[in-house]
């Protein structure tokens, strides 16, 4: 083992501390710990102080360049479906489908469903009025309804773009989106089912609410229809779908051409977002105004951080560690079970999904040749064992966490022996399906 390789792996890991103490300890905002770290390592390793603040800029206007649009297109999205109470009206069309005897398996389903445009924490406060009803109404236990409503939630956004993990961690790793999104889909089901599972099991011995006559506060006077709300989540998805079948088809087809174009995610999203607006058409324009407003607004705090994670990986780069850990460690053997590890630990220790799995990637970028990763089909692999891994586990450093609690009014032991477990389950159920990805697909 090399000195240079000594000191590079002491800076990295000096690195991730740092990371893992401002944000989880210290509270501080991760684009700032990001940023820092990127010094911390790179004149650790004794780059040019030049090099480290070009290869900052570099990741930092790739990741732009990437994911940009993406990001800001499907916050706005989830935003207005949010605000026009779309989610309200799907969540109530699964619970008639599935019925109230079967209200946390309805849960689980809308927020797999309402989670797609939604980041999780914004889908849970939406929905966990509704959550609270109908505990009282079905007498179901709130940790049972809680934690199935919140499975659905965690796993689309561990997994699937545009939620920012997976979106950066394809955009570091050089993934495709559209393939990202369908594999991601199907990894993510059976995770959920599992937290809904567990929910079930964990939650028989809780006592349920006591019935009230009280109704979920907040409803809107004038909802959209099913099919109005529906529509800005399932078109984009079918349209990103078919522009990824139409980049195998035939060049000089029209109509698979006309599909690749508008089956670019930011197209899809963009026209999600046209459709998200048809429920609102009737409102104040300023109204209207106010609400794209808000989600460029809360896109600008997801971009910063995901844009320091790609400075981070370009600092990273520029240290060769790549090549000293293919040349130390027997990588080629761990294959698509390091990137999982990885994550795993970085999300355990700091608490955020997002940032671990930014970090997890900015770290195993340059190691895909070592590991056997470094085809397209290995690429999506990684990215969808990463993904697995930013699900466990979720504790007491996770806001998250403290979202489900706080809105279902869980004490911590409940919140450890239901919902935390059950992120264990998922991110195993999760890395099993991508192991069994990688047995058909390598």
């Amino acid at each position: 083992m090399s000195a240079d390789f000594i000191q590079i792996l002491f800076f990295l890991l000096a690195g991730i501390a740092l990371i893992i103490l401002l944000t989880a300890r210290l509270k501080v905002h991760a684009f700032f710990a990001l940023f820092v770290a990127c010094f911390v390592v790179g004149i650790g390793v004794q780059l040019p102080f030049a090099g480290v603040i070009g290869a900052m800029k570099a990741g930092f206007g790739h990741i732009m360049q990437s994911l940009g649009f993406i990001i800001v297109l499907g916050t706005a999205l989830g935003v207005l479906l949010e605000h026009t109470g779309s989610t309200r009206v799907m969540a109530a069309f699964i619970l008639k489908k599935t019925g109230e005897r079967r209200a946390p398996l309805a849960m689980n389903i809308t927020g797999f469903v309402v989670g797609l445009p939604i980041f999780c924490d914004s889908g849970y406060i939406v929905l966990s009025g509704l959550n609270q009803t109908l505990a009282r109404r079905t007498q179901i236990a709130v940790p049972v309804m809680a934690t199935s409503l919140a499975a659905g939630l965690y796993a689309v956004h561990c997994l699937i773009p545009p939620h920012p993990g997976a979106a950066a961690a394809a955009g570091i790793i050089g993934v495709d989106l559209g393939k990202l999104i369908l594999a991601g889909i199907g990894v993510a089901i059976p995770a959920s089912a599992v937290g809904y599972w567990w929910a079930k099991h964990a939650g028989k011995k809780i006592p349920p609410l006591p019935v009230t006559q009280e109704d979920d506060a907040g409803t809107h006077a004038k909802l959209p229809s099913v099919i109005q709300s529906f529509l800005p989540v399932i078109v984009p998805i079918i349209l990103i779908a078919l522009g990824s079948f139409s980049a195998v088809e035939a060049h000089d087809n029209g109509i698979w051409n006309f599909f690749k174009i508008i089956g670019d995610p930011v197209i899809a999203l963009f026209i999600g977002v046209l459709l998200a607006l048809i429920p609102v058409r009737s409102w104040k324009e300023n109204v209207m105004s106010k609400l794209l407003q808000e989600g460029v607004e809360k896109a600008g705090s997801i971009l910063v951080i995901i844009g320091a994670g790609g400075a981070f990986g370009a600092v990273l780069a520029a240290t060769k560690i790549g090549d000293h850990l293919g040349d130390t460690l027997p990588l080629a053997g761990m294959g698509i079970f390091f990137p999982f590890l990885l994550t795993s630990l970085l999300k355990t220790a700091q608490g955020s999904s997002t940032v671990a799995i930014i970090t997890a990637a900015s770290i195993i970028q340059p190691l895909l040749p070592a590991l056997g990763l470094h085809t397209p089909t290995g690429q999506l692999l990684c990215v969808l064992s990463m993904g697995a891994g930013s699900m466990m586990i979720s504790h007491a450093n996770d806001a998250y966490f403290w979202v489900i609690s706080k809105f279902s009014g869980l004490e911590m032991k409940v919140m450890l022996k239901v919902y935390s477990l059950a992120t264990v389950f998922m991110g195993l159920t999760a890395f099993a399906m991508v192991y069994i990805l990688s047995l058909v697909m390598l």
